[in-house]
């Protein structure tokens, strides 16, 4: 009797794994296969060898000049994506504090977006390249030391909190128009934290926006974002009466 069970377990395990990988997922807007594929619409990361990365070289040579300051710390406080955190680092540059309980509809769209960009859009050439992040390269450390055991495992290109952040930022850009520089140069320090993170290269970030963009034109073909957006401006107009 318990093998019976436990072969139905493991029936009904890999039914539902079958089902997670085809159908769409509740904390995405899209499924993996209709996410932008970033191993197609990337260059290959600069070689070691290569003129282009002496760039890479020197934006993380300048980088270190910024360890201990509040720079640092903020590219510290940027590498948090957890649930807690969705939106506080844009609060300020979107004039109104995004969060689960202030603006539920518009941190719902946030939150889906960090699993349609930091997974879906960078999955592919994150996998196919591995490419070494700067603290293992040097042999150094990063703002946050605690994650490097887990990343140092994990491809660096494309640069998924760059992809994360740079999606939000065109998407409160697009909710709140009137702020819209505001956000848009908030997005692009959220990026280059991770370059002063030491987490990843000036390439892997100026990637990670081409991926985020990707990732919101693909968005704004998808019947469901389209409406919970519609449904975030609304909720941010009224607060703004």
């Amino acid at each position: 009797m318990k093998a019976k069970i436990s072969v139905a377990i493991m029936l009904g395990a890999s039914v539902l794994g079958s089902a997670a990988v085809n159908a769409q997922p509740k904390d995405s807007f899209l499924t993996a296969a209709q996410a932008p594929d970033s191993l197609q619409i990337l260059p290959a990361p600069p070689a070691y060898d290569s003129v282009d990365f002496l760039r890479d070289k020197a934006a993380y040579d300048q980088a270190r000049s910024l360890v201990g300051t509040a720079r640092w710390k903020q590219a510290a406080d940027d590498a948090d994506l957890s649930d807690a955190n969705i939106g506080q680092p844009f609060s300020q540059a979107f004039g109104i504090e995004i969060s689960e309980k202030n603006t539920p509809i518009t941190y719902d769209v946030l939150k889906k977006l960090r699993t349609d960009s930091g997974n879906y859009a960078t999955k592919a050439a994150k996998e196919h390249y591995m490419r070494l992040r700067p603290f293992v390269f040097f042999n150094s450390h990063s703002c946050t030391p605690n994650d490097e055991a887990n990343l140092s495992k994990n491809g660096s290109y494309p640069s998924g909190h760059t992809t994360i952040g740079w999606s939000s930022a065109l998407i409160l850009a697009e909710i709140r128009p009137d702020r819209q520089n505001e956000i848009l140069k908030r997005g692009y320090e959220f990026g280059q934290s991770r370059v002063i993170c030491g987490m990843h290269w000036q390439s892997d970030v100026d990637a990670g926006r081409i991926t985020g963009a990707a990732e919101v034109a693909r968005l704004h073909a998808d019947a469901q974002f389209m409406q919970q957006l519609d449904a975030a401006k609304r909720e941010i107009q009224n607060k703004l009466k």
